[in-house]
């Protein structure tokens, strides 16, 4: 078996869920690939229908609360002076991530009438609201913004729809801040984060490129300088927006959808906006700064609309819905520019991000060691009517334990989100809870997205 340079030391995993969405977990591997899986273009969830959105309608930050799911997206009032655009910001709501309703708040006066669902018209624009879990957040401040001038101004709000600045004061001021920069109350880490548009190198750039930057607070209002984010040995490229989001059914596990810009590209000639394309790409972080890019091709293509084939033609918006049990909900932005600019749905499967893959010939790996509590094994899996999925567990030596050897495994198919793994020889697993161990996986025409240890 390839063996990767992986620390020996046993991780502490409890009943948490494990992805493979970097190399972590694979301390051995024979004939099998981790692959990137795209998500599928779904129904258009939001559109420019309403005088106040005729310049576009992008930057959506959602999440649910409750038993609705929740949404706030940048809308432009087209200028007379062609190009130009008023941002203003509206609010959305829906019961199954996929029909959204934009109800009319009575809040900000638009050509004079209330009737719209407009709730902040800056100062500030490309608004990132979030829902503070912070146990120390007043009821006045429970929900929070960042906005940017040429710096950056933190909003609070009491119920996410009426808005006020926190402070006179910028919160951040290490510029430049163009683009979406996203910010949060980070619940494993108990502090706040915020992810911005890079400068450093040459002018506003990274090497040559556009960058993501971090900082982080314990009351939003005092951060730490702007740190640039870490992707290793990894050719540079200009990186447009992040759309971060901690993985909430992978404890400490950050995901992160930049627009790639390729600015040198011009499919459109003559576009008056200038040249450049874009599409969307993957990264994954266990810390939130060092980020991993095992996976350089795209997450998301421009694909067949030609309207997204222009300079900043898509772009992920912030926020990842579990729309069923099986199924997650991305959105993106496409169309930039045009009158037929929109927000998008994209479905994938849960935690459906990458795969440990083996073809019909079959493959294996073992897992570096952990320590995890429970008395089942659950694995996310797919199969192919030939395909199968055998788990063994061993010691931290890789020798086979007693009742969970791979001859006591029965061969698994078919396609869950939370299988159960049974052995034969009825061992009892509460028996190695505490212990440190490895999990030899073995496949065949199969894909498993993901592992967790559940019970007491």
């Amino acid at each position: 078996m390839a063996q990767h340079d992986n620390d020996s030391t046993p991780i502490h995993i409890g009943t948490d869920r494990q992805l493979f969405v970097d190399d972590f977990w694979i301390a051995e591997a024979q004939d099998v690939t981790r692959q990137l899986h795209e998500p599928v273009r779904r129904e258009v969830v939001i559109a420019a229908e309403h005088p106040w959105e005729r310049g576009g309608v992008s930057y959506m930050v959602t999440f649910r609360e409750g038993d609705r799911f929740r949404a706030w997206y940048r809308c432009d009032q087209e200028m007379p002076i062609r190009g130009e655009r008023l941002p203003l910001y509206a609010y959305a709501e829906s019961t199954d991530g996929i029909h959204w309703e934009k109800p009319q708040l009575g809040l900000i006066e638009f050509q004079g009438s209330k009737d719209n669902n407009l709730v902040w018209m800056g100062p500030g624009n490309n608004m990132s609201p979030f829902l503070d879990l912070n146990p120390d957040a007043s009821d006045e401040e429970r929900y929070k913004a960042i906005v940017r001038t040429s710096d950056v101004l933190a909003l609070v709000s009491p119920d996410g729809l009426r808005w006020r600045l926190m402070q006179d004061e910028p919160i951040l001021t290490e510029r430049p801040f163009d683009s979406h920069n996203i910010a949060f109350w980070d619940t494993e880490r108990e502090e706040y984060v915020a992810y911005t548009r890079g400068v450093a190198g040459r002018g506003n750039f990274k090497n040559g490129v556009r960058w993501i930057r971090r900082s982080t607070s314990k009351d939003f209002r005092h951060w730490t300088p702007l740190e640039l984010i870490d992707t290793g040995d990894t050719p540079f490229e200009h990186l447009y927006t992040n759309a971060c989001v901690p993985y909430e059914r992978a404890p400490g596990m950050y995901l992160m959808f930049p627009a790639r810009f390729v600015p040198e590209r011009e499919p459109i000639p003559g576009w008056e906006y200038g040249s450049g394309v874009n599409d969307i790409v993957f990264m994954s972080s266990r810390d939130g700064i060092h980020f991993d890019r095992s996976f350089m091709e795209a997450f998301v293509r421009p694909g067949l609309d030609e309207g997204n084939w222009h300079e900043r033609g898509i772009y992920m918006e912030r926020g990842i819905l579990e729309t069923s049990p099986e199924e997650l909900s991305l959105y993106s932005m496409a169309n930039w520019r045009l009158p037929s600019v929109h927000i998008r749905r994209f479905s994938l499967r849960t935690d459906g991000f990458v795969s440990v893959h083996a073809g019909y010939v079959g493959g294996e790996f073992v897992t570096r060691p952990l320590i995890f509590a429970g008395d089942s094994l659950r694995l996310n899996f797919s199969t192919s009517a030939v395909g199968s999925v055998r788990v063994e567990i061993q010691d931290i030596e890789g020798h086979p334990q007693p009742g969970f050897t791979l001859d006591e495994c029965p061969e698994i198919f078919g396609d869950e989100i939370d299988g159960t793994v049974k052995w034969e020889g009825g061992g009892d697993m509460r028996s190695l809870v505490g212990k440190p161990v490895r999990l030899r996986f073995v496949l065949k025409d199969a894909d498993l997205f993901a592992f967790r240890f559940e019970g007491n």
